[in-house]
């Protein structure tokens, strides 16, 4: 009877005494835990998040630039709203949050300017690029260029808001197939029609859905920029390239903008991104994404 007291005394005790390092164990794991959350807030504090608007056409290359950007800057995050420039204007203009604008036409680049939102030094040409009307390899389309562009199915087409859609406005007037105007970006997508004998046009928000528009099917044709057919080798034919003479050039420039919401942080990480997008290393990249670099900064 002693020892089964003994036993179930002894039992007891190593009981408590697990339960004790459970707790212990569990306390020690907590502590790692808190400590864990404490640094990745604190690393969260110290990073520095810079609002860059870029026009469509320049969503895959900046994306790779950004990444090259952040192998030497960790704490900066790069943080893009990619649209049509006319869009893009309108917000910032609107008192979206933005550091840097990167626009695919000078207009818009005029009239921020005009508006006091460009800090002063700052606007800079970065590239040029060319109009391209493309087609899918298996479309069997007619058309083979603007000036017969008539003879297709069905066309997608930027908004004249749009910088690409205003260049391909610009050179049907300068092929006599739209009545010459000094305001081509004001030619509606139904004028177009008309002007091509009514040939369906499905009018876009950006480039970038011209783009998907062909791709996929649904449109014949489409005008986009040259640069945007990376990557679609297989996929499309470039039934013509534009000319600087038909479209004027195709400058994309560059400015840091007046954010009043910006700290001296994210003012500098901004100069800092800015600095790298006119750097010989980021021409390299552009160059790779069929970007003209040789452009009068």
């Amino acid at each position: 009877m002693k020892k089964r007291v003994v036993a179930v005394f002894m039992a007891a005790v190593m009981v408590l005494g697990l339960a004790s390092c459970g707790s212990s164990e569990a306390k020690k794991t907590d502590g790692k835990d808190k400590k864990a959350s404490e640094e990745s807030k604190k690393d969260d504090a110290d990073e520095t998040e810079v609002q860059v608007f870029i026009a469509a056409s320049l969503n895959t290359v900046m994306t790779e630039i950004a990444e090259k950007y952040n192998k030497d800057n960790p704490d900066v995050k790069i943080t893009f709203n990619a649209d049509s420039s006319g869009t893009l204007l309108t917000q910032i203009e609107e008192g979206y949050e933005c550091d840097i604008f990167f626009s695919a036409a000078q207009k818009q680049m005029d009239q921020l300017e005009q508006d006091g939102l460009v800090r002063e030094g700052t606007r800079a040409n970065v590239v040029n690029n060319q109009v391209v009307l493309v087609t899918r390899k298996d479309s069997g389309t007619k058309a083979s260029g603007l000036e017969d562009l008539k003879d297709a199915q069905s066309i997608a087409l930027a908004g004249g808001s749009v910088p690409v859609g205003k260049y391909t406005r610009q050179a049907l007037v300068n092929l006599g197939i739209l009545e010459k105007t000094d305001e081509p970006d004001a030619v509606t997508t139904e004028q177009v029609s008309e002007a091509l004998g009514g040939v369906e046009i499905s009018e876009q928000d950006n480039v970038s859905k011209v783009l998907a528009a062909v791709v996929e099917g649904s449109c014949e044709v489409g005008t986009t920029y040259y640069s945007d057919t990376y990557g679609y080798e297989d996929d499309l034919d470039i039934l013509e390239t534009v000319g600087y003479d038909l479209t004027g050039n195709v400058i994309y420039p560059i400015c840091l903008v007046d954010n009043q919401e910006a700290d001296d942080a994210q003012s500098r990480a901004a100069k800092d991104f800015y600095d790298y997008v006119l750097s010989e290393d980021a021409s390299e990249i552009f160059y790779n994404y069929y970007f003209d670099t040789n452009v009068q900064r």
